[in-house]
């Protein structure tokens, strides 16, 4: 970084924008994976979490749970995830093998 240059700090504007266009891509990417398409939809969460992180942004517990870290796939139980419960948590076990354990 140059030494006058300054961080990028987003503004209160640019943050709620970011996270709106974060919540559309989570609904666009779901219905892409309901309607057969899981590339448009894997395309999606990329761009979502890259917007988030551009923007330091938490990403919604609904984009969390319902996406694989490894693959970026969006999760569709019983489509191309696996859910089992276990002794106090959740494991989602996406196609690609990633398992995610959430606990209840």
């Amino acid at each position: 970084m140059h030494r006058n240059a300054l961080p990028f700090v987003p503004s209160p504007w640019s943050v709620s924008i970011a996270a709106e266009r974060v919540e559309r891509l989570a609904a666009l990417a779901e219905r892409a994976v309901r309607e057969g398409d899981p590339e448009l939809a894997r395309e999606r969460v990329r761009v979502a979490r890259r917007i988030a992180e551009r923007h330091r942004l938490d990403l919604p517990t609904r984009f969390k749970r319902f996406t694989c870290d490894a693959c970026d796939a969006w999760l569709v139980p019983g489509r191309n995830c696996r859910v089992r419960t276990r002794d106090g948590h959740v494991v989602y076990a996406c196609d690609c093998g990633e398992l995610a354990r959430y606990p209840y």
